[in-house]
C-alpha cells in the first residue's frame, strides 16, 4: 500500500493538486466570486498539502531538517505573496479605469483565453526579467536573497527581495495595465502561479514526465539553484519552459543533480530576514556575473 501511495505521490500530486487548484480558481472566476480572499485561501491550503507531502516523500532528506532559514522564509512568502497581490490589485485596478475606447485586451473573449493571455504576458516578462536579473549587478544583488537558500522546499519559492519581486513582474502587469486587463483575471492567474512555485522549489520526489520539457517544475529547476553559478544560467521559466527553449536558455537537468549542493558560493550570506533586506545595499557579492 505504502508503494502504491508513493507512486501516487510521484506521478499524480502535481497534477491533482496544482490541477485541481487551478480548476477552482477557474471555477471561481467564471462564477464572479470575488479573487479576494478566495484564491489566496484555497493557495494556502494546496501549500500546506505540499508541504505535508515533502515530509513523507522528500526529494532529499537532508532538506527537511532547519537550516536556520524556517522564520525568514516564512516572513518572505508572508510579504512577497501581500506584495503581489497589491500589486496586481493596485495596476489592475487602474487598468480597469482604461476607457474601453482605447483597450487593447479582448475583455469580451471566454474568461480561459483571457487568463492564457495574462499568463502567457506575465510568464514572458518574468523569463526576461529573471534573466537579466542574472546579468545585471544591481538586480542580481536583490535577486542573490532568492538564490541564497542552502536547501529546496515549498517556502522559498516566495524568497524574494519585495522589490525584486515587484520588478520581476512589473513589465508584465503594466503592459496588461495600459491594455486594460480585468484586474480578475490578472489576481486569478497569481493566485495559481503561486502554487506552482511551490511545487517548483518543493523538496518533493515528484515527476512529470516529458512535461518537464514544457512546464518548469522541481525536476528542471533545481539545476537554476546550483551553488556553481555558471551552472545555473538555464530554466530560466517560472511556469512555462517555451522562453528558454526559444532562447536558448533550457536544460534538461532531470536526475542529474546527484549530490551537487544548491545556494550560493558565498558562505557568509546573511539568514536573518532583516539582514536579508539590507544585504544588497551593504554588500558587494562575491558571486561572478557572466
Amino acid at each position: 500500500m505504502i508503494i502504491i501511495f508513493r507512486y501516487v505521490i510521484r506521478w499524480m500530486s502535481y497534477p491533482l493538486i496544482f490541477g485541481g487548484t487551478a480548476a477552482f480558481m477557474v471555477w471561481a472566476l467564471y462564477t464572479g466570486i470575488p479573487p479576494w480572499p478566495t484564491t489566496l485561501l484555497i493557495a494556502i491550503v494546496s501549500l500546506f498539502t505540499i508541504a505535508a507531502l515533502e515530509q513523507f516523500q522528500p526529494f532529499r532528506q537532508s532538506w527537511l531538517e532547519d537550516h536556520q532559514d524556517t522564520s525568514t522564509d516564512l516572513l518572505h512568502m508572508l510579504v512577497n505573496l501581500s506584495v503581489i497581490q497589491f500589486t496586481a490589485e493596485v495596476l489592475a485596478k487602474l487598468g480597469d479605469a482604461v476607457p474601453a475606447s482605447v483597450r487593447l485586451f479582448p475583455s469580451e473573449s471566454p474568461l480561459w483565453l483571457q487568463l492564457v493571455l495574462v499568463a502567457t504576458v506575465l510568464d514572458l516578462s518574468l523569463y526576461v526579467m529573471h534573466r537579466i536579473s542574472h546579468r545585471v549587478h544591481w538586480l542580481w544583488r536583490m535577486h542573490m536573497i532568492h538564490h541564497s537558500a542552502d536547501r529546496l522546499y515549498w517556502m522559498n519559492g516566495e524568497r524574494r527581495h519585495p522589490l525584486h519581486a515587484a520588478l520581476m513582474a512589473g513589465p508584465g502587469l503594466v503592459v496588461l495595465l495600459a491594455s486594460g486587463a480585468p484586474s480578475a483575471v490578472i489576481a486569478t492567474w497569481f493566485s495559481i502561479l503561486t502554487v506552482h512555485l511551490a511545487f517548483q522549489h518543493s523538496n518533493l520526489d515528484y515527476s512529470l514526465g516529458w512535461l518537464r520539457n514544457v512546464i518548469g517544475v522541481a525536476e528542471t529547476h533545481r539545476w537554476h539553484h546550483k551553488r556553481e553559478f555558471e551552472d545555473a544560467q538555464v530554466n530560466f521559466g517560472e511556469f512555462l519552459l517555451i522562453w528558454d527553449h526559444l532562447f536558448g536558455t533550457f536544460y534538461d537537468a532531470a536526475n542529474k543533480l546527484g549530490d551537487a549542493q544548491v545556494g550560493l558560493k558565498e558562505r557568509d550570506f546573511p539568514t536573518g530576514y532583516r539582514a536579508q533586506l539590507i544585504a544588497p545595499f551593504r554588500r558587494k557579492p562575491q558571486n561572478h556575473m557572466i
